[in-house]
């Protein structure tokens, strides 16, 4: 599924240092395709018109997203980049809709549930990738910062947003195929899809397995023994949801 296992000493270094490294060509061009197919059939089960990010962490068994999530080479990179044994935290579609699917506010994921040590996002893009539909955009090095405080984004959902505007930040454009791992720390958004198709990507998120985890208030707790999210596949994919995945 993943192309390969490791990466050079020097890309890990790149990762620990600036918070990203992008990955060209990490899934083969026919096979990224058999993953936008299964994930545009979620998206007609569960919908997603008229969405800045629409997620689900729902996905078949025994299908291309199985296989990529539960992958030996991924879990591999992951660990690498973590700098110890990793395991996947939470995958989820990330799709925007078509012609206007609005700006994803600038934000860390670990403004959600807070990890006391790394955490990362492989954010796969499934179709081409530019400012025009929506790229992902990345303030690099602000891993080295720590949580920043949040707020809500405004938008009247769950998701959030750092207190202040970036002025600055790089724009991941990619090809098919084509995959951008960030830190939890990392500062990431989107801007609006103004093409005539969807931005279609998809992420695996991992934790290092001594992580513990915060959310909702409760106890901090070891993230291997209490996880958050079912990361398992299911044999339907079933609507709509009722949790919420804006606290990932």
């Amino acid at each position: 599924m993943v192309s390969f296992s490791t990466i050079s000493k020097s890309e890990v270094e790149f990762f620990l240092n600036e918070g990203y490294l992008i990955i060209p060509r990490i899934i083969q061009e026919n096979i990224a395709d058999k993953l936008y197919d299964e994930v545009m059939n979620i998206m007609e089960i569960i919908g997603y018109e008229n969405s800045k990010l629409r997620q689900t962490t729902q996905y078949l068994a025994n299908g291309y997203l199985d296989k990529l999530i539960n992958s030996f080479e991924l879990k591999n990179l992951a660990s690498q980049l973590l700098e110890g044994s990793g395991s996947v935290y939470m995958p989820f579609t990330a799709v925007k809709s078509a012609n206007g699917g609005s700006r994803f506010h600038f934000h860390q994921d670990n403004q959600y549930t807070q990890f006391d040590k790394p955490g990362l996002n492989f954010w796969f893009a499934l179709t081409h990738m530019d400012i025009n539909n929506g790229c992902l955009q990345i303030i690099p090095q602000s891993h080295k910062n720590g949580t920043f405080e949040s707020e809500l984004s405004g938008d009247g959902d769950n998701h959030k947003k750092i207190k202040w505007e970036p002025e600055n930040f790089l724009p991941i454009q990619m090809k098919k195929g084509d995959c951008v791992v960030f830190s939890r720390l990392t500062i990431h958004g989107s801007g609006p899809n103004l093409s005539n198709k969807p931005r279609v990507a998809y992420a695996v998120q991992f934790h290092r397995d001594d992580v513990k985890a915060k959310w909702d208030n409760n106890n901090w707790v070891l993230l291997k023994n209490n996880p958050r999210w079912n990361v398992k596949p299911v044999e339907k994919i079933t609507p709509p949801e009722n949790v919420s995945l804006e606290g990932h």
